[in-house]
């Protein structure tokens, strides 16, 4: 299949063109279009309590996206909680390191990144295992994480701070794309109980992460596109080196028929 028009389940970039996916798409003259298929949905400070969570006695915490950082201050705030400076803060990628920025002075506090994936990360953990890891979820968390630090046997409390409801994809043309494209296995959820009777067939899917590959897998989906790969760290990167091998093939064809 050639691919042609691509849907991303995630909000559509500030200034496209200066994304990844703004570049793939001028490259190919794809139709690359974005729609969020889940809602965030903070869970109070009271709820929080309720489930037996704290913030105390913790010495690091563990942010594994955007969504975690700015609930997890939110909450802070909301329990009028301050956080030392000699908190820890250990990051899943540089991009949530960053990001912590617009709620810490980032060269004043101890932060740590891995490159991209939470195995990355798992190697600056166990430097630091003599830490009190606090970890903020949503309400379906990453268990192939916590299986990773329980066999490392490091200390840690998970609090669910955040819920993902599925979006209203009743305005979709779902089988309209030639390429699906998920970063969460909550996305892939979405997909399913928008689109009860969703039968594949033809059509690609790509999924970022060891937690919604699997998720794919699980919904009895095929996987045509993981990342991230050695090859292809990021999400674009696996798109592409798809398109180029499909390319070669088609030429590799078209000269067998010629």
């Amino acid at each position: 299949m050639r691919v042609k028009n691509i849907l991303v389940s995630q909000p559509k970039p500030a200034d496209i063109s200066k994304s990844p996916y703004g570049e793939l798409g001028e490259k190919y003259n794809l139709n690359i279009e974005f729609k969020k298929f889940i809602t965030i949905e903070g869970i109070s400070s009271q709820e929080f309590r309720m489930n037996k969570n704290s913030f105390n006695g913790h010495t690091a915490v563990i942010l594994t996206s955007r969504h975690a950082v700015d609930h997890f201050f939110r909450i802070a705030k909301e329990l009028r909680h301050e956080i030392p400076d000699s908190f820890k803060y250990f990051c899943n990628s540089e991009s949530i390191a960053y990001y912590l920025q617009k709620y810490v002075q980032y060269r004043k506090r101890k932060i740590f990144f891995g490159k991209q994936t939470f195995t990355d990360l798992l190697e600056l953990i166990k430097k630091h295992s003599e830490e009190d890891f606090l970890i903020p979820t949503s309400d379906i968390p990453n268990q192939q994480m916590f299986s990773m630090l329980d066999k490392e046997k490091i200390k840690y409390s998970q609090g669910v701070i955040y819920r993902t409801v599925p979006s209203d994809l009743s305005d979709l043309d779902i089988k309209g794309y030639d390429m699906l494209i998920f970063f969460s296995p909550a996305g892939v959820e979405s997909l399913l109980k928008n689109f009860p009777l969703y039968e594949q067939g033809e059509q690609l899917i790509a999924a970022f992460g060891p937690a919604t590959n699997q998720a794919i897998k699980d919904a009895g989906l095929r996987l045509d596109i993981p990342a991230p790969t050695q090859a292809s760290p990021s999400m674009a990167m696996a798109i592409e080196e798809y398109i180029e091998l499909q390319e070669k093939e088609r030429k590799k064809l078209k000269k067998k028929i010629g």
